[in-house]
Formats: structure tokens, C-alpha cells, sequence
């Protein structure tokens, strides 16, 4: 365990001082070739539940010490040490030890090892105390930033706690059936045969009742399923492809909406994306079930004359960059990268994209636009700027899934998604 402790404590310092947590983690992955699956799990489950409740926990560490720790090394294991006490199943005793030992490694001295062991110590005695006075403040109760927090209760005042809360859960693993292949029936019959639980919850969407590992779902390599979130499963079958028709999904890396669209239809689809790497990651997610794409563009969404073959399309997907503040359980390192700031920008490269990709689609055609967002600014307020410099569109009305006004708010069966479908007229 202490191994793994000084590891997510690295992981959660250098996430928060900017890095990506999932670039972070592909990193301890290349360089520490010699951990095992298990240690692996229990670095990412300690980085990821140390980043989820990173309000609560600062909080509480600033209860607990008595004047501010130089050592950053040591302030990030005791938040993974504390997080492991109010979340975890490991004895507490063992936790205690643990870091102990760890922090042996971060600094030199008895003293530091003693402030370890007391800090901790004095959590599990207050524990219950501590808990309500960092729930005082709202980052505290919340685990999300001040201005997040308000920016939702302005948004959302009726439901903004429901949301801060669905952002905080550990996010569940949905599958996608590739009715090409099989039957949603058929596949699960093959689940209950392994002895895997899942309740199926949509046209073909399965949510399995504990996550597991992609090599142990049935049929996987040979293409008869793709993990894929229940709310990101909505955008195939809104956009209304048929048979015969020119598609275009923009932004589309790393693939899941673009081969969701080849299983429902027999299309011509180009798939963009500004990362030639990421597409490589479609390139093999087509691979695997069997698809095929007409082309495979790395380009600029925002700058169509770069790449576009000048013929017009049916139906375009634009999946633009966005905030992510719909999918911070699977990525909670988002709440605490992002600024507010960051929203006027990513709201500039989706008018961009947007302008840009209507010029190339055909009359009559269909745009449907998609953020992973939560936040006016990056979806309704988009949309209405958008509708009123072009007077050739018209948004046409979508339902299901809870959705109002094309706002999916997250919840324990999907993430938070904006749609909006677009005729050109």
C-alpha cells in the first residue's frame, strides 16, 4: 500500500498544478512497467476519489493542521490517506501505518512521521465533527469550486444539489450492443451465462451492476459491444441517418458516436478530428466491429477549406470541445482545472465550428450540435446566438431521456449531454 498511496499522492499533485489526470496516469503507466493490475486499480482508485472530494478533504486537512504544510509531497498523501479513511474499506490502522511509512520517503526526520501519524489519528477520533464543519462552506459540502457551485444554482436552482451530487458518484459502466452482430437479447443471455449482472435501460443500452475490465465482457474484441455512456448513445439515432446518405461527424475522436452512426445506417461517413493520434484510436474501435468509414480527415472543424472535399452533407454531427461539466465523474480533476474564463473561450470555438460546419451542409440537411456540458453558456445561449444570425435554420424538437430544452442532466444512469438538432431550410 505505500507503494500505491506515494503514487496517487504524486498523481493528485501534479493534477493540481494543471496536468491532466489522465495523461498523468498514462505516464506512472509507462514509466512503473512493473505494476501489477491490482496496483494499477488502487492508484487510480486513490487518485480519482482524492480529486472527487478534494473540496471535503482540503477542508478538513485545514481543520486538522495547525499552520500551513511547506511540504506539497506530504500534503497530497495525507489528503489520499484521509480520503481512504472516510471512503475506503481498508482498516484504519493500516492506513495510519501505511502512510507512516510513506512519508518516510517524502521528507527526512521523525517529526513529519509523527504529524503524519497525528493528523491522521486525530481524524479518525473527530471524524464525525470534522465532517460538519467542513460541510460549513459550500466547497467543503459540495467538493466543487465557489464559482461552478453558484453558476449552477443561478442556472439550476431547483435541482443544482441534485447535480453537484450526481457529479461526486462513481460513474457506472454502460454498454452499447452492435446490433450488426447481435441481438440485445442475445448478448444478454451471453452476459448472464459469465455470470455478469445488467439491467438493460435503453433501445440497446445495457448498464452493468458492477464495472469490470473491457477484456472480460463477452464478444468485446470480436465487436459485439462498445462502452459508451447512455446519454452519449442519444446522439446517433437523433441525427435521422438513412440509408445512402453523406454523413460528416465532426470532432469525432475517439470514435464511439461515429461507428454508434455506420451500426444504424448504410452511410458514407467522413470522420474529423484535430488529433492524428486520437484517430488512430478510431481507426481501431472501427477495426474491432467491423466497420468501415469513407474517410478518416485530420483537420480543423472550425476550417472546413483545409479538408472538405466540396461536396455538401446530409447530416453533420458536431461534437464540439466543451468545458466537460457534464462528465466530471468519470474526469473529477475537471472541476478543478477549469475556470470560469475558460467557458467565453470554448463558447468562441463552438460558434466557429459551428458557422463553419453549416456552410458545408445540404439543404434540408440536419446538424445536430452536442457539448458534454452543463452550462448555458456552451449550449442554449449558444444555440439562440447562433439562430439569430442565420436566418436558413430552424432547431426541430427532440425528446426522450429526461431531457429539457435538449439539457440531459447527469444522473446514476448517464452523464450530463445538450443537443440540439438544426435544419437547414
Amino acid at each position: 500500500m505505500v507503494k500505491t498511496q506515494l503514487a496517487a499522492a504524486s498523481v493528485v499533485g501534479k493534477v493540481l498544478a494543471g496536468a491532466s489526470l489522465t495523461e498523468v496516469l498514462q505516464d506512472v503507466w509507462q514509466v512503473e512497467s512493473t505494476l501489477t493490475k491490482q496496483q494499477r486499480g488502487a492508484i487510480q482508485d486513490l487518485s480519482y476519489g482524492a480529486l472527487r472530494f478534494y473540496g471535503q478533504l482540503e477542508a478538513i486537512l485545514e481543520l486538522l493542521l495547525k499552520k500551513p504544510l511547506r511540504d506539497k509531497g506530504l500534503y497530497h498523501l495525507l489528503l489520499v490517506s484521509l480520503y481512504q479513511l472516510q471512503y475506503s474499506r481498508a482498516l484504519q490502522h493500516t492506513v495510519v501505518d501505511q502512510a507512516v511509512s510513506a512519508s518516510r520517503c517524502l521528507v527526512k526526520g521523525s517529526a513529519m512521521q509523527g504529524l503524519v501519524n497525528a493528523v491522521l489519528r486525530n481524524f479518525i477520533r473527530q471524524q464525525e465533527n470534522l465532517l460538519k464543519q467542513a460541510a460549513e462552506k459550500e466547497v467543503g459540502r459540495y467538493s466543487h469550486p465557489q464559482w461552478w457551485i453558484d453558476k449552477l444554482r443561478r442556472q439550476y436552482p431547483t435541482n443544482f444539489t441534485a447535480i453537484l451530487r450526481a457529479n461526486n458518484k462513481r460513474p457506472p459502466m454502460t454498454l452499447r450492443v452492435n446490433r450488426r452482430k447481435i441481438s440485445v437479447e442475445a448478448y444478454c443471455n451471453l452476459l448472464a451465462e459469465n455470470e455478469i449482472q445488467v439491467e438493460w435501460i435503453g433501445s440497446g443500452t445495457l448498464q452493468l451492476s458492477q464495472p469490470i475490465r473491457v477484456e472480460c465482457l463477452p464478444g468485446f474484441a470480436m465487436g459485439l459491444v462498445t462502452v459508451q455512456d447512455a446519454g452519449a448513445q442519444l446522439a446517433a439515432p437523433l441525427l435521422d441517418v438513412h440509408d445512402g446518405m453523406r454523413v460528416l461527424d465532426a470532432c469525432a475522436a475517439p470514435g464511439g458516436k461515429s461507428t454508434h452512426l455506420l451500426e444504424l445506417a448504410n452511410i458514407s461517413l467522413s470522420i474529423l478530428d484535430n488529433d492524428s493520434k486520437r484517430l488512430i484510436q478510431v481507426q481501431q474501435n472501427l477495426e474491432r466491429l467491423g466497420l468501415e468509414s469513407e474517410r478518416l480527415i485530420c483537420g480543423d472543424a472550425s476550417n472546413p477549406d483545409e479538408w472538405w472535399d466540396k461536396q455538401l452533407y446530409d447530416r453533420i454531427l458536431a461534437d464540439v470541445p466543451c468545458s466537460a461539466s457534464g462528465v466530471v465523474c468519470r474526469h473529477p480533476d475537471i472541476k478543478w482545472l477549469r475556470r470560469e474564463s475558460d467557458l467565453v473561450k470554448f463558447a468562441a470555438s463552438q460558434q466557429a465550428i459551428l458557422d463553419a460546419l453549416w456552410k458545408i451542409l445540404n439543404k434540408d440537411g440536419k446538424l445536430l450540435y452536442v457539448t458534454c456540458s452543463i452550462f448555458a453558456e456552451e449550449n442554449t445561449m449558444q444555440i439562440e446566438t447562433f439562430l439569430k444570425h442565420h436566418s436558413d435554420a430552424c432547431r426541430l424538437p427532440i425528446s426522450g431521456a429526461a431531457m429539457v430544452d435538449g439539457q440531459l442532466l447527469p444522473d446514476t444512469q448517464h452523464d450530463g449531454f445538450f443537443y440540439t438538432l438544426l435544419q437547414k431550410t
